[in-house]
């Protein structure tokens, strides 16, 4: 099984893509880039050459990836998200030396039209809102909205938000899933071997 390439898409020489994965309308995909297996990029997307998608992920319309950024296996960028790689960038002085990483980890949602200011990783399972501006670390599975953004709370693997308080202990259960989630010492945990 191959990948699908839109003809009105330029998949530049040296590029990997894995079985599966299909690429969309006016999509370019520089010779650098490493995609996974079963990946979709929506129309209008760009891949740096500097840039590692896992498998199973999924891009849509109008998102820029672009050099330092990676994304692990999983991960969902909604339309119009925004990726930076120069923290203080000015046309006028060449920063190239300057890309700062920037880590989406497995399972990760991020929302429309949200910035990721380089230079952060955003944990498993995380849920970033739409128009929501990244500027720090994300924990694992945390629920993160607003300008700059703030976590308002905890979201299960499958997408819901979780009966548990911010910060401190307790523990509660997807209603969907019926996964157990912990919450100790300000982190989020799936309880394995339930559900």
């Amino acid at each position: 099984m191959a990948f699908q390439v839109h003809p009105s898409a330029i998949v530049d020489e040296g590029a990997q893509i894995g079985d599966g994965s299909r690429v969309w309308h006016f999509v370019h995909v520089c010779a650098g880039a490493s995609i996974g297996k079963c990946c979709s990029l929506g129309q209008n997307v760009f891949v740096g050459n500097r840039v590692v998608i896992g498998d199973n992920v999924k891009i849509q319309n109008n998102v820029s990836v672009y050099d330092n950024v990676t994304l692990e296996e999983g991960v969902f960028c909604g339309p119009s998200v925004v990726f930076t790689n120069v923290y203080n960038p000015r046309s006028l002085i060449e920063r190239k030396n300057e890309y700062r990483n920037t880590l989406v980890k497995r399972g990760a949602t991020l929302g429309a039209n949200c910035t990721i200011v380089c230079g952060v990783t955003i944990g498993e399972f995380a849920f970033v809102g739409a128009g929501a501006v990244i500027n720090r670390d994300v924990p694992a599975y945390g629920l993160m909205v607003g300008v700059p953004a703030r976590q308002i709370g905890w979201m299960s693997e499958f997408g819901e938000q979780l009966d548990l308080p911010l910060r401190g202990a307790g523990s509660a259960t997807c209603q969907h899933s019926h996964a157990k989630y912990v919450l100790d010492d300000d982190r989020v945990m799936k309880v394995e071997g339930h559900k």
